[in-house]
């Protein structure tokens, strides 16, 4: 024992062996923290992201079923502004995570581009836009609540095949949801022939199932919305015939094995 107060070289090299090891012995509890902690922290990003975007949809639609000015709404505006905000962490969040940046960036632009609060920036600034584009802008929080609901019901969803299925179901729906709003609140007091939401939400519907509508658009979003429509229905309404095919195969030829 060296009673010197002095390490021989022999015991400073054991020292910086066990203070190297030591990390190393304490790596796997820390790992298993850690991955316990980032697993609950996704999820509850996912709920808040989640809840959030059923209050904004719900808040949006309410406003335009009523017909209110958004733009003076401040509590509205104040929500939609903090929620912007939420989205646009949650989404450098993922990119911080992403093993391949560049790829997540690519692939998930969309979710930061719809993420901005434009109605914010161009209230704060006094931007004078015309009312049909302000009305469309107001819109775009509703897309990328869509979009998260997306995303949360794909992470839920453990199933590859049911997940795809589900999101198709998921931008189908809400497409045809967005479109009636955006249409509904473009062409009503315009066009004689939308007297409600109803008669939107019925044209929205005929349209993305391509069978078409006797209501015509007079406005100028609503003759874009009328464009945008059926192409979003050729793209999605075939997948649903080739998973269906694939599924009524699937059960064919696993009862032909069972007997």
């Amino acid at each position: 024992m060296n009673t010197s107060g002095k390490l021989t070289k022999e015991e400073g090299a054991s020292a910086k062996a066990t203070m190297a090891n030591a990390p190393e012995e304490g790596n796997p509890d820390m790992k298993v923290r850690f991955k316990f902690f980032r697993r609950h922290f996704e999820a509850l990003t996912n709920i808040l992201v989640l809840v959030l975007s059923i209050i904004l949809i719900v808040w949006i639609s309410f406003d335009t079923f009523y017909h209110h000015d958004i733009l003076e709404n401040h509590n509205y505006m104040v929500f939609q502004f903090w929620v912007c905000v939420f989205f646009m962490l949650d989404f450098f969040i993922g990119l911080r995570k992403a093993t391949s940046k560049s790829h997540f960036l690519w692939t998930r632009i969309w979710f930061l581009l719809l993420s901005i609060p434009y109605l914010n920036i161009i209230n704060a600034l006094h931007i004078q836009l015309p009312y049909d584009v302000v009305n469309f802008i107001r819109f775009v929080p509703l897309a990328r609540g869509g979009l998260a609901i997306f995303i949360v019901m794909r992470y839920l969803n453990s199933n590859a095949i049911q997940s795809l299925f589900m999101a198709y179901i998921i931008i189908m729906v809400f497409s045809g949801y967005f479109c009636s709003l955006v249409f509904y609140q473009a062409e009503y007091m315009t066009n004689p022939q939308v007297t409600s939401y109803w008669s939107a939400l019925w044209w929205s519907a005929m349209n993305m199932t391509t069978v078409g509508c006797n209501i015509e658009p007079v406005t100028a979003i609503g003759k874009i919305v009328a464009v945008i429509l059926p192409l979003i229905g050729m793209i999605i309404l075939p997948l649903f015939t080739v998973y269906i095919t694939n599924m009524v195969t699937s059960m064919v030829h696993q009862s032909r094995q069972n007997t």
